[in-house]
């Protein structure tokens, strides 16, 4: 036994079978993501493993979007993460990880602002997890950063010198 559900589509009110033409609608896919390049560096081991206090942590976030072929753009997310303890340098990481995203009738003036706040979004808790991964690797506890708002980065750069960068 089957139940039906009434959403209230049918053809008189714009809903029916073909209402939606596809050749219209904004389409994005995420074609692949990866890791151009990636740097974990310890400079003072091993003392620095070694060492008591609360690290000192600075984040960095950049985000830079081009076109890479017809209706295919490449958005890359930029993280540099440095850590010190009483002046100290225990890690530095640096990730730059980009995704190729494919849109198909999205409005130029919707180009913008998705490759500058949602693909970022989407990227953002994988490079988010290679980040962990990496300072845990190096021996430290791992580095979880807090979730960061692209719109409102992105916001602040409109008012700002129009370029994506440290958050």
């Amino acid at each position: 036994m089957t139940d039906e559900i009434d959403l209230g589509a049918s053809p008189e009110n714009g809903f029916g079978e073909g209402s939606f033409d596809s050749e219209a609608m904004p389409q994005v896919s995420i074609i692949t993501q990866y890791v151009k390049d990636l740097s974990f560096e310890n400079p003072n081991a091993p003392a620095s493993l070694q060492m008591g206090g609360q690290p000192r942590i600075d984040v960095n976030v950049g985000v830079n979007a081009r076109k890479a072929a017809d209706n295919v753009f490449e958005v890359e997310l930029k993280i540099t993460a440095k850590a010190d303890v009483d002046g100290t340098a225990t890690f530095l990481v640096d990730l730059l990880y980009a995704g190729l995203f494919g849109l198909q009738n999205v409005p130029e003036e919707a180009l913008e602002p998705f490759c500058i706040i949602e693909a970022p979004r989407i990227l953002f808790p994988f490079a988010r997890r290679i980040i962990a991964d990496a300072v845990r690797d190096g021996g430290f506890p791992p580095l979880m950063l807090d979730p960061i708002d692209f719109g409102a980065l992105y916001l602040a750069q409109q008012g700002g010198n129009g370029q994506i960068g440290n958050a």
